[in-house]
């Protein structure tokens, strides 16, 4: 069994968003006018949005269904209303998640001063037939400097989202599951298995910020991750059942 490790680079997301209304979106997957065929999806992940929004921007009210909305804040803060009567601000190492299910409607803005820059991650459930939920887990209630964090857990998408922080030089083993989505959010980052350091010559991948790597279950050792250059790495990690 081969471990497969698919490197995507952020300068080849798609781009979207309206950029005149302050709106401007990388598309990790098959998205809207940027239809792909074989980038739909990976694993329960179906859509991994960088948004940038300057200030006052933001998507007016707008239904979801049948998606597990998962929201990572940045930099900047942004206000979320539902139609639940809900109104919360979602601030930088938040995570926020947004069960639709049979279907809600919210708004996301920027009503901060300053520019807004969110990662939201959308994945499929397993079953459709729940009501809508809400859950926001504050950064200070979070591990603090804690190399390997599991923030988030979606048992309705068998999925679970880490937060990891790298020091630089010391290699840390990626959680393990049948299938990994990594996610670079800040540094430079050194992907690699046990199966390519035996081959000699075997490259390992090279992830910077907004680089992305789907992979694929082995029984041919673990895949570790080393933080490059003199500063700490910051990753979300999807470890899922497949």
């Amino acid at each position: 069994m081969v471990r497969v490790i698919d490197v995507r680079r952020s300068g080849d997301r798609y781009r979207g968003g309206e950029p005149p209304s302050g709106i401007s979106t990388l598309h990790a997957f098959s998205f809207g006018r940027h239809y792909d065929p074989d980038n739909l999806r990976f694993g329960p992940v179906l859509a991994c949005n960088e948004e940038h929004l300057a200030p006052g921007a933001g998507f007016d009210e707008h239904p979801h269904s049948h998606t597990e909305i998962v929201t990572w804040v940045m930099e900047g803060e942004l206000t979320h209303q539902d139609s639940t009567g809900r109104t919360t601000v979602v601030r930088p190492g938040d995570v926020q998640h947004l069960s639709a299910a049979s279907g809600v409607r919210h708004v996301e803005r920027n009503d901060g001063p300053a520019p807004l820059t969110f990662l939201q991650m959308w994945l499929a459930p397993l079953t459709w037939d729940t009501a809508p939920a809400y859950s926001l887990v504050r950064r200070e209630d979070l591990p603090q400097n804690h190399p390997d964090t599991a923030v988030l857990t979606l048992p309705a998408a068998a999925a679970t989202l880490h937060h990891l922080l790298l020091p630089p030089g010391h290699p840390q083993p990626l959680p393990e599951a049948p299938l990994r989505y990594v996610h670079v959010l800040n540094g430079e980052v050194q992907v690699s298995h046990a199966a390519a350091d035996a081959r000699p010559g075997a490259p390992a991948a090279e992830l910077g910020p907004g680089d992305s790597a789907r992979i694929g279950d082995s029984a041919e050792g673990p895949v570790t991750l080393t933080a490059r250059g003199e500063t700490q790495a910051e990753l979300l990690v999807w470890a899922m059942e497949g």
